[in-house]
């Protein structure tokens, strides 16, 4: 597991990061998010042991990352920002290098290779240089040599940035599959990523946590969860239609614009069920109708913001 306690940085006058602590297991794919200047980028790097902390304490599977560093860096596997690799090497030259200064060599050496540029779908360009490559296989690349040493923990900045809609399921099926005996870590601004992978969110605002849950505890934080969206055709005149909704006993308010409602529910459950029986009382045939899911984009600018508003108060 990893044990991450009263984690302090401090650049000068700026503390980065504010007596952060958490404790993570393995099959655990926490979604790690939070504005910029956060901290977030500044907690990953002493995750893995590239900078240290001005106080408190990182424990991976038993070694301190200050004391132990060597012993937990080989644990991780980490794909930063950008997925820097040397541009004047090939894929297959420079997963051959990974391997080789994880330990690997003969044929073992040469099937971790083979492993990741199958499951990374690399195969079409493994003689180019990386410099030519497109963005999204330059980001398979760097996947691949994360997962060269079949690491323990996983720790991955914007996995799928730059990658088409394909290529982000094949990603997301990969990080579900490896994460059955590793702790994967995923820093991203994409939420919707979180919602399709994340089994944990955190989020930090000026350096502090101040969401821990699920991905569904999360959502369920958003006004919009449970909410019936309604969309009729722009000839419909919705004013008794919402003065009659309502009237619901399931309905707590109306929002409408020109040609749709969304209707927030006093009962969740009662909602969708009371608003059909309106409309066909009524005989009222609209476009569209569905219950919407929470709205992370709109919870994470709620937690956010009121954080750093308190910090100006303060």
């Amino acid at each position: 597991m990893i044990e991450i306690s009263h984690l302090s940085k401090q650049f000068g006058a700026l503390k980065a990061v504010d007596d952060l602590s958490l404790s993570l297991v393995a099959g655990e794919i926490l979604g790690f998010l939070g504005p910029n200047g956060a901290g977030k980028s500044t907690t990953m790097k002493m995750l893995t042991g590239f900078v240290a902390p001005t106080s408190g304490s990182i424990n991976i599977h038993g070694h301190d990352i200050g004391s132990e560093q060597l012993a937990a860096q080989k644990l991780i596997g980490y794909l930063p920002e950008g997925a820097p690799c040397y541009d004047e090497m090939t894929p297959a030259s420079f997963l051959g290098f990974i391997a080789e200064i994880r330990g690997f060599s003969g044929a073992e050496k040469v099937q971790r290779v083979a492993d990741v540029v199958e499951k990374m779908s690399l195969q079409r360009v493994l003689g180019q240089r990386i410099e030519t490559l497109s963005k999204g296989y330059k980001r398979r690349v760097g996947l691949a040599q994360a997962i060269i040493h079949d690491p323990k923990v996983l720790i991955l900045d914007e996995p799928t940035d730059g990658l088409d809609p394909n290529q982000k399921q094949q990603v997301r099926e990969l990080i579900r599959g490896l994460s059955k005996d590793k702790i994967v870590i995923i820093s991203t601004h994409i939420l919707e990523e979180v919602a399709a992978v994340c089994s944990r969110v955190v989020i930090i605002s000026e350096g502090r946590l101040v969401v821990d849950c699920t991905p569904e505890q999360l959502a369920s934080r958003s006004k919009f969860d449970g909410a019936v969206s309604i969309r009729f055709t722009a000839a419909t005149a919705l004013e008794n239609i919402v003065s009659g909704i309502a009237e619901l006993a399931s309905v707590a308010s109306v929002e409408q614009t020109e040609s749709s409602l969304t209707v927030f529910p006093e009962d969740k459950a009662k909602l969708f069920v009371a608003l059909s029986q309106f409309l066909s009382q009524h005989e009222l045939v609209p476009e569209s109708i569905f219950q919407e899911r929470g709205r992370l984009d709109e919870v994470f600018r709620q937690v956010t913001v009121e954080d750093s508003e308190l910090e100006n108060l303060s």
